[in-house]
């Protein structure tokens, strides 16, 4: 397959670095000090699961110079996603799907607003990895599974090559019918860590073993599942309880990468997390007091910080 990982960062630098070593033509679209030493030196994957090495790839900051794909892997920010989205017009033709790799649930409702419908296939990722430094990308654990699906429950022939590229390419990947619950199921988990271990400032094991703690990342997690029913995705009452249990399974050392994000003095996507709980759930009259208080606690470094020296 002509894959494009739209959004060079820890996730589809991952992935697309899999997929070329599985024999796929992927380009890369990056910026800054990723894009400089993705030029010079190719990108690099650190993991339990084998190391990669690609020592010279296709790599761009400017999408339009690339020539048109049968697949992006979007993997920006969640406040780049329009912008981006409009910067990637030029590779779709009308068979081309754009799969989001990012967090949260407003990120195919915006693709879709941009780009179609059409062009859309949902998509979710479990995977901890982050950029370790410009160029490298290091894989924690060995988690690293994509969920894919067409919004109409197809199982179209796109959807099929792709999950046949992952599969060949050593990612676990698997097709589903309800990619709209599939996204909603993940959104559970990743809202009760990213918040959390960012407001904690520690990774999953310390928060799960604590009583208080984690009674505070299940009451997280089931305002999501409350939100999501309350929206019409039919996920069990008691999914918070399926899902505290999947964090006893995870690696003691996972944490999100909003808490990296916070660590670095970057940009948080708590709004698009936790604040997209807590606006969902003021709309539907379903009370979110835990993810406002992770909202609320994190505003004051939303933005960033410009100091990084932390004076």
């Amino acid at each position: 397959m002509r894959i494009a990982v739209m959004g060079t960062g820890g996730v589809g630098g991952y992935f697309g670095a899999r997929l070329a070593r599985g024999g796929h033509d992927v380009a890369f679209v990056a910026r800054g000090r990723q894009l400089e030493a993705l030029r010079a030196h190719g990108l690099r994957v650190e993991s339990p699961l084998g190391d990669a090495h690609l020592p010279e790839v296709e790599v761009t900051d400017d999408p339009a110079e690339l020539d048109p794909v049968d697949l992006v892997l979007f993997g920006v920010k969640l406040w780049d996603t329009e912008a981006s989205a409009e910067l990637v017009r030029p590779l779709l033709t009308e068979q081309t799907g754009v799969v989001s790799l990012q967090n949260g649930v407003v990120k195919d409702d915006i693709l879709r607003r941009v780009l179609g419908d059409a062009q859309v296939i949902g998509g979710v990722c479990y995977i901890a990895a982050t950029i370790a430094e410009p160029g490298v990308i290091r894989h924690s654990g060995t988690l690293q599974k994509l969920v894919l699906g067409e919004y109409d429950g197809a199982i179209s022939p796109r959807v099929r090559e792709f999950r046949d590229a992952c599969a060949g390419s050593g990612i676990d990947v698997e097709i589903s019918d309800r990619i709209e619950q599939a996204v909603w199921e993940k959104f559970v988990f990743l809202v009760g860590l990213s918040g959390t271990t960012s407001t904690s400032r520690t990774t999953i094991g310390p928060i799960r073993d604590h009583p208080r703690a984690r009674a505070f990342l299940r009451d997280v997690m089931d305002e999501v599942v409350r939100v999501a029913r309350a929206t019409g995705v039919p996920l069990p009452a008691d999914y918070a309880d399926d899902r505290l249990a999947f964090t006893d399974q995870v690696s003691a050392g996972m944490t999100s990468s909003m808490h990296h994000d916070l660590e670095r003095g970057n940009r948080l996507e708590v709004d698009w997390l936790s604040g997209d709980v807590v606006e969902r759930g003021a709309a539907l009259g379903v009370p979110t007091p835990c993810n406002r208080a992770i909202t609320d606690i994190l505003s004051v470094h939303s933005e960033g910080r410009t100091d990084l020296s932390g004076a």
